[in-house]
């Protein structure tokens, strides 16, 4: 058998043992309401689990996608860079990009922007599994999940996957070569990626991501299986950046990071010489990154030139000038159809009127200028609560280590105080603390020595990056609340109302929380928050996953607060429009900044090695 023939019955092969593998793990997964009465609890508990992955993964129970895309490739195969037209994707049925085109140029930028549930994430799931027809030498890293559970350390294991990828080049070149024959163009792009990976010194630059992650010492030897979701989200970040793909995709990559690890992740991808599609609800890290947008509404993609700035000023005046021609062409259409309904019998004007009739129709025909349709807003807010007079919440020579050991004491002599009227911002390298102090603000955690005094009438409200822990993603959101607060109502229509406040209209009440994202998500556990009604706001990375108009949402409604707020996000625009008072938690204590957030940002900037 010739060699072409060979390697092609070969990939026959592999694909006909993937479907089968595929169709076989498939038939392991049922769909929820269809267990077993005979099914233990334990047994229940295992599948809704399963069928939670299932839905993260937007899989159906057979393990197949649960999108439908279509597009044409417009770019040749030996491209690196990505030209479609005809782009659409639907999923669950839903209608979320409609005959749109997309280019991603090479060596450039792009923020993809987007109102929670817009299909952003699902859309980059869809450009990682090729559903569109991208070519085979472009290789394509998503980065939407943790690093693997593994015996591995955190060096090791982007090492272990680095030597992977220089396997898995060499296998193409090998394979291009037999099928297209060693002249072929899709052999540049490949050596000179296998010349830049230069295995000898894998370690040290693997080494140097990981720290500018956050990783330490002693902890990038720590292994995958013992770290937490947020920590073997930074070994699969740096994981990506050190393979270098041809096309990156970050889906948030920011959220599991610290405002020191986030300004380094900006200065380096800043220097991303390969082509970046960027999904981030940080205006100020897409200002720093990107060199393009992509606009992801009213099912179309819409590309603009330059940062996040660039596109709003430039889609705000795209959006006043189409304003202005919509409201002149409607003032002629009126103006036409007063004519036409005053002409009469008169035979001059009854053929004034035809005439006129033609040119409305002439217009309709080639389309009316649409009115412009502006983003949703929900301006949400935090119900208005009783004051306390001072001291709501105080810190005294506070004293804490997690195993009780004076030598490993996260803090010493800490003074610390929360009021009604405080905007504290925590900000400080992972860590050290930051999410500690507040666990000790709450009671969930007690200090070694020192005094936590707390107001008798104080009421916390905490919401924290496992907030969502809280939530049955089986169930809708209605179903979800009224079943938690069934004292409050039983009344669907009322928690349409609550929801509703929070941004989670429509469809989005009704599906399971399972199929939201997870800026969508997080929309619920504001809700839940707010219906405690707490004097005090502590919020740990309140952002995460929120779109942009959200985030200033929240910004508004915690200024408008009557009570006290201490905040810990990795969000420069959000403290820089909230905090008040900026507490630099390191070296053991909480020490006031007295600069700007952005001087801070600036200070973590002047540090970053690369």
């Amino acid at each position: 058998m010739p060699p072409a023939s060979a390697s092609k019955a070969k990939r026959d092969a592999k694909k006909a043992e993937r479907e089968a593998k595929k169709i076989e793990a498939g038939k392991t997964v049922r769909k929820l309401g269809k267990k077993k009465d005979a099914e233990t609890t334990e047994d229940g508990a295992e599948q809704t689990a399963k069928d939670i992955a299932q839905m993260k993964l937007q899989q159906d129970e057979h393990g197949l996608s649960d999108r439908v895309v279509t597009g044409v490739l417009d770019s040749l195969q030996t491209s690196r860079d990505i030209k479609m037209s005809s782009v659409s994707l639907l999923f669950h049925g839903k209608v979320l990009i409609q005959d749109s085109s997309l280019e991603l140029n090479y060596g450039r930028r792009y923020g993809l922007l987007g109102e929670n549930g817009c299909g952003k994430s699902t859309f980059l799931k869809a450009l990682a599994t090729r559903e569109y027809p991208i070519p085979e030498a472009i290789d394509i890293y998503l980065l939407d999940e943790p690093a693997e559970p593994s015996e591995f350390s955190a060096l090791e294991y982007v090492v272990r996957e680095a030597e992977h990828e220089l396997k898995r080049l060499e296998d193409l070149v090998e394979r291009i070569i037999i099928d297209d024959g060693p002249e072929s163009e899709l052999l540049e792009p490949l050596y000179e990626k296998m010349d830049s990976m230069d295995p000898d010194t894998f370690e040290s630059r693997a080494a140097v991501i990981l720290i500018g992650l956050g990783f330490n010492a002693k902890t990038i030897l720590k292994k995958t299986k013992d770290m937490s979701g947020g920590w073997k989200m930074r070994v699969a970040l740096a994981k990506a950046l050190f393979v270098k793909p041809t096309l990156l995709l970050l889906d948030d990559p920011t959220a599991h990071l610290d405002l020191e690890a986030c300004v380094w992740l900006e200065e380096y991808l800043k220097r991303f010489d390969r082509t970046l599609v960027l999904v981030s609800h940080s205006q100020d890290f897409l200002n720093g990154v990107c060199t393009n947008m992509i606009d992801m509404r009213l099912q179309k993609l819409t590309q603009y030139g330059g940062n996040y700035d660039s596109y709003h000023k430039t889609r705000s005046e795209q959006e006043t000038n189409q304003m202005k021609q919509y409201n002149k062409q409607q003032e002629e259409i009126v103006h036409i159809k007063k004519f036409i309904a005053s002409a009469g019998t008169y035979a001059n004007l009854v053929r004034q009127a035809k005439s006129r009739q033609k040119i409305l129709d002439k217009m309709e025909a080639d389309g009316l200028i649409p009115a412009v349709v502006p983003d949703r807003v929900f301006s949400f807010r935090f119900p208005e609560v009783e004051r306390l007079p001072p001291p709501v919440l105080a810190f005294d020579e506070i004293n804490f280590s997690y195993d009780g050991n004076p030598e490993n004491n996260l803090y010493e002599h800490l003074n610390f105080g929360v009021d009604m009227d405080s905007r504290i911002a925590l900000v400080g390298p992972n860590g050290v603390g930051k999410s500690t102090l507040l666990k000790i603000m709450t009671g969930e955690l007690t200090p070694q020595a020192g005094r936590v005094s707390r107001h008798t009438h104080v009421k916390l409200g905490v919401y924290s990056q496992h907030s969502q822990d809280q939530l049955d993603l089986t169930k809708s959101a209605l179903e979800f609340v009224r079943d938690k607060y069934p004292q409050i109502s039983q009344d669907f229509q009322y928690w349409r109302g609550q929801l509703g406040r929070y941004g989670l209209t429509g469809e989005g009440q009704t599906v399971q929380m399972g199929t939201l994202s997870e800026g969508q998500r997080s929309r619920v556990v504001f809700a839940l928050l707010a219906l405690e009604q707490p004097n005090v706001l502590l919020l740990d990375e309140p952002t995460n996953g929120l779109d942009i108009p959200t985030i200033d949402s929240l910004a508004d409604a915690i200024s408008e607060f009557n009570g006290g707020v201490v905040v810990v996000s990795h969000d420069f625009r959000l403290l820089d429009k909230i905090a008040k008072d900026i507490f630099v938690v390191e070296h053991k204590t909480a020490t006031r900044w007295d600069g700007s957030i952005l001087q801070y940002k600036n200070k973590l900037a002047k540090n970053v090695v690369l």
